[in-house]
């Protein structure tokens, strides 16, 4: 029972910070374009693969691992808010933008991840 609130408190975090993300998103750039939540998947797959390395390295916790990785960073990136966006964009005959939030997000996120996985080895030691 432990973990399972400790992955509750962690996912709190993460959806705190994805909020702020958004906001932050919508006021500095635009809200045309679905800017906080390309720059949370992308941040979040480099911190997923980042805590993950970690975790590997140090040996930490099940119960630490999970509630940084399922709890803050699943409570952070927004998969589901990417595909809702999509839809949206092409619901309203924007396919251009939709495509490019795609590819943005798929061929940003792999790079994030591999910068975080490499980060975390030059950081951390492998």
């Amino acid at each position: 029972m432990s973990r399972f609130l400790w992955i509750c408190l962690g996912g709190a975090v993460g959806s705190g910070l994805r909020y702020l993300v958004s906001v932050f998103a919508t006021n500095r750039l635009s809200d045309g374009f679905p800017y906080g939540t390309l720059i949370v998947n992308i941040a979040g797959c480099f911190v997923i693969a980042l805590v993950m390395q970690a975790a590997l390295q140090f040996a930490w916790s099940p119960t630490l691992r999970m509630a940084l990785a399922v709890g803050v960073v699943g409570g952070f990136t927004t998969y589901s808010s990417f595909n809702y966006e999509t839809m949206v964009l092409i619901a309203n005959g924007a396919s251009t933008a939709a495509l490019s939030n795609v590819m943005l997000t798929l061929i940003g996120g792999v790079a994030s991840g591999w910068l975080g996985l490499m980060a975390a080895k030059w950081a951390f030691g492998s």
